[in-house]
């Protein structure tokens, strides 16, 4: 379970600002993870909260924002919506594509108390 790791990254990259700042606790955190990025959200909603206990994020509201996947054909520059990373252009049927959004994992905004 990935997931675990990626919760667990959230927390030390929050305790490090958090304590980076002068801070106490995070009220607010904002993350912004991709349709394609491979994250189950399910499970990482889960794991958070057993997770995040003790810790600077416990009690803080979580906001996820998923981006969906989105990609230009290398071959014809047709810029379509992919549902899965493996998917072709619908245009021309290239499996040839870049991608533009859906496979981000970032922390957006941490507000901090």
């Amino acid at each position: 379970m990935h997931e675990l790791s990626i919760a667990t990254s959230i927390i030390k990259t929050a305790e490090n600002e958090v304590q980076d700042n002068g801070g106490v606790k995070v009220l607010e955190i904002h993350l912004e993870i991709g349709k394609l990025s491979g994250v189950e959200l399910q499970s990482l909603l889960f794991i958070w909260e057993l997770s995040s206990k003790g810790t600077v994020l416990q009690d803080s509201k979580l906001t996820i924002i998923e981006p969906e996947g989105i990609a230009k054909c290398a071959e014809c520059e047709t810029e379509f919506k992919l549902e899965r990373i493996y998917d072709s252009c619908p245009k021309c049927q290239s499996p040839f594509k870049n991608i533009i959004s859906g496979k981000e994992l970032k922390i957006k905004k941490l507000i901090i108390n």
